[in-house]
C-alpha cells in the first residue's frame, strides 16, 4: 500500500501536463483537431525531411547489399602469390619456375 500511495505522490504533478496535452482548439482543423501538413503544421520543412529520410535510408540500404555482395563468400580476392602456390601445389609448374616467379613478383 505503501508503494502505490508513494508512486501516486509521484505522478500527481504530471495529472495537469496530461490534461492540457490534448487541449481543445488550440491547433487548426485537421484530423481530430490536431494540425495536418498544410495547416499550421509542418509545411514543406516536415514532408521534405520525410523525403530526405527515407531517401537515406534507401540509399543505405543499397549500398550494404551492394557491399555484401562483394564480399560474399564465393568471391575471395587472391593475390598473385597465393595464385602462384595454388599453381605449384596442383603440380602446374615445378618449384624452381615457382622461385623464379615468386622472385618476379617480390620486385
Amino acid at each position: 500500500m505503501a508503494k502505490l500511495s508513494l508512486f501516486t505522490a509521484c505522478l500527481a504533478p504530471l495529472a495537469p501536463a496530461v490534461a492540457f496535452a490534448d487541449a481543445p482548439g488550440g491547433y487548426a482543423e485537421g484530423y481530430y483537431g490536431h494540425p495536418m501538413m498544410w495547416g499550421e503544421g509542418y509545411g514543406f520543412f516536415g514532408v521534405g525531411m520525410m523525403v530526405v529520410f527515407w531517401g537515406v535510408l534507401i540509399v543505405l540500404a543499397v549500398l550494404a547489399v551492394r557491399w555484401l555482395m562483394e564480399r560474399g563468400p564465393g568471391r575471395s580476392q587472391s593475390t598473385a602469390l597465393d595464385i602462384l602456390k595454388e599453381r605449384l601445389a596442383k603440380g602446374e609448374i615445378d618449384p624452381e619456375e615457382y622461385q623464379a616467379r615468386r622472385k618476379a613478383l617480390e620486385e
